[in-house]
């Protein structure tokens, strides 16, 4: 199997570090898993790029994805996250580019994976906003099922991963756990359920206090904000931590 993802801060693994070297998360995960599941070598490559808009995920990530050789025998694909935090988005050039994207990977032959990402709207300033916006974007995608071939994961849907113990600091990435969530969704609707995840009591409800109000708001939004107004991006300069295959066996996740 030949196992390429495209994406973005998502699909790269944000917020499931490993103590050194690049972040984990659910799609090394699934590739961990296939590993573990199939009777056949499994190589994999991971061309995601934080903060990167759906644009050039459907372009310039997926052409690479494309070319790779020998050619992908499952292609995963989520974005627009990064699209729905910014004023004035187009969820109709968004359901567009989605459908462009599925149209390719079937001309291509390739098996397409597509995923909503989870909702992280619950703690977010202008939580509604995003909300609609992921609910919208979701129902898109899903519409383009009735005509393709595609496997979907509707991770925005998933109750669990509205659990705050799923989430990073920033309230915006997954945490470990949550990536590990995702993967168990993905491996089951591949067919390989990947057990039960063990129980875990319901967190203390808890008010949002002054002092860790401002804190958040001063490590995680004001960094955000401030990027915006530059015209940057937390992924500029950066280059996809597996842009070729790369051989997933034993200690892959570290």
């Amino acid at each position: 199997m030949y196992y390429v993802a495209i994406g973005d801060s998502f699909t790269e693994g944000v917020g499931d570090e490993r103590p050194s070297g690049p972040a984990r998360g659910w799609a090394d995960r699934v590739a961990a898993g296939l590993a573990a599941a199939l009777d056949e070598p499994v190589r994999y490559a991971n061309l995601a790029i934080r903060g990167r808009l759906l644009a050039p995920i459907v372009t310039d990530q997926l052409d690479a994805a494309l070319d790779l050789d020998p050619k992908p025998t499952l292609l995963s694909l989520n974005g627009g996250g990064n699209d729905m935090m910014r004023p004035g988005t187009d969820l109709g050039e968004l359901i567009g580019l989605t459908a462009q994207a599925v149209r390719r990977c079937a001309d291509a032959g390739v098996p397409l994976l597509l995923l909503s990402g989870a909702d992280p709207s619950q703690r977010l300033p202008f939580g509604r906003i995003i909300h609609r916006r992921g609910e919208q974007l979701t129902a898109g995608v899903k519409a383009l099922l009735a005509e393709y071939d595609v496997t979907f994961v509707d991770a925005f849907h998933d109750e669990s991963l509205r659990q705050p113990h799923y989430w990073s600091p920033d309230r915006l990435h997954l945490a470990a756990d949550g990536h590990a969530r995702v993967a168990r969704l993905v491996l089951s609707a591949l067919g390989h359920p990947a057990g039960d995840e063990a129980a875990r009591p319901a967190p203390a409800a808890a008010g949002r206090r002054l002092g860790p109000e401002l804190r958040y708001y001063r490590e995680h939004v004001a960094p955000w904000v401030h990027r915006r107004l530059r015209g940057r991006s937390s992924g500029d300069d950066r280059e996809p931590k597996y842009p070729t295959w790369i051989p997933v066996g034993p200690g892959f996740l570290g």
